[in-house]
């Protein structure tokens, strides 16, 4: 079986290398060469890679993206479709999931998060609306587990952008303003929130051991089922 993680894609080089690490990482754990490849800003596309990998061997695509946007059922499947290749399985995207909130929460205490902070989830932003709704999903699991409430915002796409949205959580208190990263990579939406002037932002997910376990967890779920249906 042939394992493809799919990403969005960055021009800075950091994010792109943190995704290859990333992969790698996966790779470990499953024993298996996991491949790469990006839907925007740079290739391999996911139609070109999986045209390179053995027809005659399934495939398992996961997308590494943290809601169900366009990219996740419009490009995805559009690229696979596009391959040509007989035996393709795509998984559910990372997010929501109690599992990336975990690693969302474990980079807030990294951060120095502290219980009584103001926090923000900052996202990419979507104009979709499935995605947005995936995105309040986050926020609430991200809300129950650290026990206080959390905000919602973007580094692009959709309102309140993240300064606006450290700015009015200043206004209301006096409590430290805590930006909680919702990023799989680092780039320029990252930058957005390290220049959003809060007192704290936490890292992307990137390669927390809590994200190469998830992702594993998905290549290894999607051969299973595949076998099965052999």
């Amino acid at each position: 079986m042939s394992y493809l993680l799919v990403a969005h894609g960055t021009r800075k080089p950091g994010g792109v290398g943190m995704i290859g690490d990333l992969a790698e990482r996966v790779a470990g754990a499953l024993d298996q060469p996991v491949h790469v490849a990006f839907v925007d800003v740079l290739g391999p596309t996911p139609a070109e890679v999986l045209r390179a990998l053995p027809n005659n061997r399934p495939a398992v695509v996961v997308p590494a993206f943290l809601a169900s946007g366009y990219h996740v059922r419009a490009d995805v499947p559009a690229h696979v479709t596009a391959s040509g290749h007989p035996a393709v399985t795509v998984t559910r995207p990372l997010g929501p999931c109690p599992g990336t909130v975990r690693v969302v929460a474990e980079r807030l205490v990294e951060s120095g998060w502290r219980p009584g902070d103001s926090v923000i989830l900052a996202a990419a932003g979507t104009s979709d609306a499935r995605a947005q709704s995936d995105l309040r999903v986050t926020a609430t699991l991200l809300s129950a587990l650290i026990g206080d409430r959390v905000e919602l915002a973007y580094a692009a796409t959709g309102e309140p952008c993240v300064a606006d949205a450290v700015e009015a959580a200043r206004r209301l208190s006096r409590r430290r303003v805590v930006v909680a990263s919702y990023l799989l990579a680092d780039g320029l939406f990252q930058d957005r929130l390290r220049g959003s002037g809060a007192d704290l932002v936490s890292e992307p997910l990137g390669t927390h051991p809590g994200m190469v376990r998830l992702i594993a967890g998905r290549f290894r779920r999607a051969r299973v089922l595949a076998s099965s249906c052999q």
